[in-house]
């Protein structure tokens, strides 16, 4: 199991956990929306040090948006297993014909 795997399974355990001993579990009660809040401000940290050019900090913020993506996609029942598979049909497919499709479907 890889470490992406193994933090979107610790993910969906903490959805049953006591919101006082898990930060996960906290931010999950809150609710999906404060998950998709906490998403946006992490990706904008990233954002920021992608501009700044700090490869060790933009690492950093790199891996807490991935974790808050999962958590995200965990307070709407989106599986890892999910996301892969759209990537798996998108395969092959160009980017620009991919975004095309979703555009006028």
């Amino acid at each position: 199991m890889t470490p992406l795997h193994r933090l979107a399974a610790t993910i969906e355990a903490r959805k049953s956990a006591d919101p006082d001993g898990s930060w996960t579990a906290k931010l999950l009660a809150k609710g999906p929306e404060k998950c998709a809040e906490k998403f946006g401000e992490e990706a904008v940290e990233a954002i920021i040090e992608a501009v700044r050019g700090d490869r060790a900090r933009l690492t950093s913020e790199a891996a807490d948006v991935i974790f808050h993506l999962l958590v995200m996609l965990a307070a709407r029942d989106v599986t890892l297993a999910d996301v892969e598979a759209e990537l798996a049909r998108r395969e092959g497919v160009s980017g620009l014909a991919e975004k095309a499709a979703r555009d006028t479907g």
